[in-house]
């Protein structure tokens, strides 16, 4: 259920979203930290690498003595080392021969420095070393501290020269590549280590516990899930209140629904905020509300009056027939009740048209022709046709009818006219007038019909178009009038796209009513 409704799916995007976004940081925060901090590790080992490859370089055997390693090219033994094991000093073939003054010959060629004798004498030599650092180094190493800092000094054959004691045992001498002299890391378990060998081969390890930056590393993740969490917690908890205060129009909305589908059709909905989308909604949904209890409103009364209005004839048919069959008659006086009888059904014919034309209209199921036609010509026609009736009342009907090209149903705005016509004529007082004219304007045509009739009073004009509405009831009642004609009217030409209005006056010396429909053109 939670997943179904907008704000469940809302709160399950956004949770994902934040979800990745943190994730991401998070990711990206440790990583950046983890390698600052490993940087300024290998930061740390580069520099005390360097101090011990310096010392060792520049630390001779045995002692003071030149400033350079004895075993390098170019190197002999320096005062005070005496002369290397297993060569004599002074004239004679020999390794000091070839150091004897320029006019003496040279040592006989034999094997370099590479050759494998002088190679393993090297060799056994350097197992004899003595490495000494200076003060200096010896500062960067705190050998009380078995997490500090620690070294170890291989000579070319693999043997430890030197060693701190916290250093760890078995620690395994990097191999070389080659001639590989540049600087170089390892990790191993929680160790991490840098070295670097030298010219001769000899490998000069620093290393240092990880064991206090794992844990801190490890207590920084924490921090960072911790705070990551908050944020997705606060996050979401936000989103909820925006989101329940988003939707809670939407809410208001199916209460206000649910309500007015029990019958309760004043109920509208509360609008607080009218400029966001879903209060410019509600404000629709109001109105549209509006006009649904207006239209059942309407169609209650309509209900009312045409119950009404089909109860009058009804009831002369069955009592003129009750009247009739209660006694023997003679035979004009049962043609006087067939007669009667036939005026009510005719009447009630007429009414049920007229309702089911006006049905037809409101499902948009009547079919409205389209074909041009001249209104002016049309007009003329309906006049002959209600010609009679106002000769009987003694009405002079004036026209000026201008030619009006119209694309519609002719047939059906002839009905509107005549219907016009008729009430003009009934409404209007004895020896009166009516004006009937036609003209065109830009885009439209304008057909006015006027009499000199008392007029509409102004609190029944706004209802004149409405179904079954009468102002004088009585009157309409005695002309067989049912309060359709007028409503017909507008629905037909409101199906043409058009429009139609009443003005009128009830002041004495200036009374008369006047219809104007506006079609268009």
């Amino acid at each position: 259920m939670f997943t179904k409704s907008i704000r469940g799916r809302l709160l399950a995007w956004l949770a994902f979203l934040l979800v990745c976004i943190l994730t991401g940081f998070g990711v990206t925060a440790y990583q950046l930290h983890s390698t600052n901090r490993f940087g300024q590790i290998d930061d740390d080992l580069a520099v005390r690498v360097a101090a011990l490859r310096d010392d060792l370089r520049t630390r001779p055997l045995g002692g003071p003595g030149p400033k350079h390693f004895p075993f390098e090219p170019g190197g002999g033994p320096g005062p005070g080392q005496g002369p290397l094991p297993g060569f004599a000093p002074g004239p004679g073939p020999g390794f000091g021969a070839g150091l004897s003054a320029g006019n003496r010959p040279g040592p006989k060629p034999g094997p370099g420095p590479d050759g494998p004798f002088l190679r393993g004498f090297l060799d056994g030599r350097a197992e004899q070393r003595e490495v000494r650092l200076s003060g200096r180094t010896l500062v960067a190493f705190d050998e009380s501290d078995t997490n500090g800092f620690y070294f170890v000094i291989w000579s070319r054959n693999g043997t430890a020269l030197k060693r701190s004691t916290n250093a760890p045992s078995h620690l395994p001498r990097p191999e070389r590549l080659g001639a590989d002299v540049g600087f170089n890391t390892r990790t191993l378990g929680t160790f991490r280590e840098a070295y670097q060998f030298t010219g001769i081969g000899d490998c000069v390890l620093v290393g240092q516990s990880l064991a206090a930056d794992l844990a801190a590393l490890r207590r920084y993740a924490w921090w960072l899930a911790g705070a990551g969490a908050g944020v997705l917690g606060l996050g979401l908890w936000g989103a909820w209140l925006l989101a329940s205060r988003a939707i809670r129009p939407v809410d208001d909305i199916s209460a206000a629904a649910t309500r007015i589908s029990a019958g309760n059709l004043s109920e509208r909905i509360n609008v607080a905020d009218t400029d966001s989308e879903l209060g410019r909604l509600a404000t629709i949904l109001n109105s549209t509300f509006a006009r649904l209890e207006a239209a059942f409103a309407q169609q209650k009364q309509f209900t009312a009056d045409a119950s009404h209005e089909l109860r009058t004839p009804l009831s002369v048919i069955i009592t003129e027939a009750q009247t009739t069959l209660a006694r023997d008659r003679s035979a004009p006086e049962y043609r006087e009740t067939v007669q009667a009888c036939l005026d009510a059904a005719q009447q009630m014919r007429r009414l049920t048209q007229s309702m089911l034309e006006l049905a037809r209209f409101d499902a948009g199921q009547e079919a409205i022709e389209r074909q041009p036609f001249d209104l002016g010509e049309q007009a003329r026609t309906c006049i002959e046709l209600v010609r009679p009736l106002a000769q009987q009342k003694g009405i002079q009907i004036h026209t000026d009818l201008q030619p009006v090209k119209l694309t519609g149903d002719a047939d059906r705005l002839s009905q509107v006219l005549v219907n016009l016509l008729t009430n003009a004529i009934h409404y209007n007082r004895d020896q009166g007038e009516i004006s009937l004219s036609t003209r065109s304007q830009p885009g439209a045509a304008l057909l006015n019909v006027s009499d000199t009739g008392p007029g509409i009073p102004a609190e029944d004009l706004p209802r004149v178009f409405e179904r079954f509405y009468r102002g004088d009831k009585a009157r309409a009642h005695r002309d067989g009038h049912s309060g359709l004609g007028l409503a017909i009217c507008k629905a037909i030409v409101d199906a043409h796209g058009g429009s139609i209005a009443v003005q009128s006056s009830t002041a004495e010396g200036c009374s008369g009513t006047t219809f104007t429909v506006r079609l268009p053109a």
